[in-house]
């Protein structure tokens, strides 16, 4: 090992504790009674409301006599005003914890609510780089997705309406003091939701794994999720019940956000973030667009890290150059989207070509993620992916 590598501070973040396995979700009341908690607000959306996955939550607390609020009116890609809204909520109904249940978005307003009820203003003036100058109330994450690792990672993001693009805070204190990550909530699951989320735990394992900023703990915790996506999501997908695949997605799901909260993201996740806020695409989907294309043009940036996740996707790269070998793990990622039914072709999902000035703009404001990145992007760079996904 060099003297440089030697001599580089690698940070590694994560919730206070977490709580994995099947039944996991059993054991809320007695965390919260833990953290001092008395009247948590939990913190969800209507369709975990409509799936009555509430129940894992609320019939715990209701058995321990723990009283409680809710606030179910979270939004995909929540916008600014609903994170403020629900920590008015927050004070108004005097509660002192946060339960946040569902996908990354209810689980980042959670996060929000949490810092907002001992931060002034609006979630608005917290987004940058440790602008949280106050630890919020204590929160517990419990996810019904398998996909966004937000129940583990030090970021949330938001939507800016005034200007419609993602904000993000980065914050050790938006960590959860409780991640429970319990598959029997992600079994409920529809088809296109597994495979959306399931998708963007990959890009988290993979661009983590290949990132410039990757971390001797990144790398480890990326490797096994890669190779239990390539395994599981397609199983999990076709079987939402198979109780085995939920549990190694929800599994690379936690571990990939447990990577990425340390290796960083990268310029799959710059390009797909106008695809959400101009189209209102899911998250992960608008990352499964963009991966095999990024991918490819990163090859020459990082060639053994993309050998490296070739291999663990199940490529024979016996006998092969490394370049031959890295340029398998986009074949494997596109056979990967196949078998889960997603396109990632623009085209197909109505945008048209002479938008593609348009998603170049809005991908450049994300030029923070392309630092990461393991290939430098300008915006010709940029605009020549979007051709390609079209």
């Amino acid at each position: 090992m060099s003297g440089l590598i030697e001599s580089k501070v690698h940070p590694f973040y994560s919730p206070t504790k977490i709580l994995f396995g099947v039944g996991s979700a059993s054991g809320v009341d007695e965390e919260i009674r833990l953290l001092g908690g008395r009247k948590p607000l939990i913190v969800t959306d209507p369709g975990v409301v409509k799936a009555d996955l509430l129940d894992a939550v609320v019939k715990p607390l209701e058995a321990s006599g723990l009283s409680f609020s809710v606030f179910s009116k979270v939004e995909p890609e929540p916008p600014a005003r609903v994170v403020d809204e629900a920590a008015d909520q927050f004070k108004r109904d005097a509660c002192d914890s946060v339960i946040g249940v569902g996908g990354g978005s209810s689980l980042d307003v959670a996060k929000g609510v949490a810092v907002l009820a001992t931060n002034q203003g609006s979630i608005l003036d917290l987004c940058g780089m440790e602008q949280v100058k106050r630890k919020g109330v204590p929160k517990i994450l419990m996810p019904t997705t398998a996909g966004t690792g937000s129940e583990v990672t030090r970021v949330l993001v938001i939507t800016d309406e005034s200007d419609n693009t993602k904000k993000v805070v980065y914050s050790i204190h938006t960590l959860a003091d409780v991640a429970i990550v319990d598959p029997n909530l992600t079994l409920s699951m529809p088809k296109s939701v597994t495979a959306d989320t399931g998708v963007d735990a990959l890009v988290h394992a993979v661009e983590t794994y290949v990132s410039a900023n990757a971390t001797p703990f990144s790398d480890v915790l990326a490797q096994s999720p890669i190779q239990w996506i390539a395994e599981y999501l397609p199983v999990a997908w076709a079987k939402g019940s198979n109780l085995t695949a939920r549990y190694y997605m929800s599994l690379a799901a936690t571990m990939a956000g447990l990577a990425f909260a340390s290796g960083g993201l990268g310029a799959v996740h710059a390009l797909a973030y106008p695809l959400g806020t101009e189209y209102h695409m899911p998250h992960g989907r608008s990352n499964a667009i963009m991966l095999p294309h990024v991918m490819k043009y990163n090859l020459s940036g990082s060639p053994e890290k993309y050998a490296a996740v070739a291999e663990l996707m199940g490529k024979d790269v016996e006998g092969l150059s490394v370049r031959e070998a890295a340029e398998l793990a986009v074949e494997a990622v596109l056979e990967l989207l196949e078998a889960i039914d997603i396109s990632c072709r623009l085209r197909d999902y109505g945008i048209p070509e002479e938008d593609i000035p348009k998603l170049t703009e809005g991908g450049m404001k994300q030029s923070r993620l392309f630092v990461p990145n393991p290939r430098d992007l300008d915006e010709k760079d940029v605009r020549a992916i979007y051709e390609a996904a079209y």
